[in-house]
């Protein structure tokens, strides 16, 4: 096993909920991500929106299964899935992954959520689950970089709902009260950097009102004895296939070769939260 953390930075992933690693990838890796993900026609065809309360617009594209591509070879690397197994404790397996870009004074801000505030209703009954938000662009404050509370993931999965606009947010009530009582900290990012988190970590961002763009990939998994107990729109557990990080420079810019069902044209709500809101009202 290849894990980045030194024993320092497991110990803040447990009190903290989040680690940040500086040059994840390096320049000429991350060069290799974004050409691949601003040139794959199956991920440009995907793109679609989620709107905020004003109006304005995140784009994003959700994928599955990691695949082939560099960008799939990079959410498999030894230096990202050995850095999970440690974080979680055992076997994981890619639950998903997505981009997210704000444009240029159009990007979309988000609601304060918890990544397991939607998957605990894609049936997986624990939070032995995380993410790495990979940078691509720069990220600041002026163009939506990520915000989080830390230590947020030890208070435990809170209720989220619908909100207006198209997002699913984390009871307000709530998170007023943990802000009372934890920091609240601005993730601000160079081209390459990864943060890993928890999935219980509250984590919202800004609107991009600066002329620069904001994207970020995220790989998210999944502890393989967390397999979801109801069928849903990612996977159930599905061996991973790890590769050495060399791969990724060996690849060069390659596409997805699993062609468009590889990934998701529209992504919903999930379909518990919106059945519990209908319910309700």
């Amino acid at each position: 096993m290849s894990s980045l953390f030194t024993p320092a930075q497991q110990a803040a992933f447990a009190s903290d909920g989040y680690v940040l690693v500086r040059g994840l990838f390096d320049p000429e890796e991350i060069q290799l991500l974004r050409q691949a993900i601003e040139q794959d026609p199956d991920l440009q065809h995907s793109l679609y929106q989620r709107k905020d309360a004003q109006g304005k617009a995140t784009l994003m594209a959700t994928w599955n299964h990691p695949g082939n591509s560099v960008y799939g070879l990079a959410a498999r690397s030894r230096r990202v899935v050995d850095t999970m197994e440690q974080m979680l404790d055992g076997e994981v397996y890619h639950y998903h992954s997505k981009l997210t870009a704000k444009e240029p004074l159009e990007g979309g801000a988000w609601e304060w959520h918890q990544d397991y505030g939607y998957w605990y209703h894609n049936g997986c009954l624990r939070p032995d689950m995380a993410s790495v938000m990979v940078a691509l662009d720069k990220a600041t404050r002026h163009n939506g970089c990520l915000q989080v509370i830390r230590g947020s993931h030890r208070v435990g999965r809170v209720e989220h709902g619908v909100l207006p606009g198209e997002q699913v947010g984390a009871d307000p009530t709530r998170v007023e009260q943990m802000l009372r009582h934890m920091p609240l900290e601005y993730i601000e990012m160079e081209p390459g950097d990864g943060l890993f988190f928890h999935c219980n970590l509250m984590h919202r961002s800004d609107q991009n009102r600066s002329p620069d763009r904001r994207w970020t990939v995220l790989f998210c998994y999944n502890a393989a004895h967390n397999n979801p107990f109801i069928e849903h729109h990612h996977p159930f557990y599905t061996p991973l296939d790890k590769v050495e990080d060399s791969a990724i420079k060996q690849a060069g810019v390659t596409f997805s070769s699993e062609g468009t069902q590889a990934f998701m044209k529209t992504f919903s709500n999930p379909p518990g939260l919106k059945n519990k809101v209908k319910a309700q009202n």
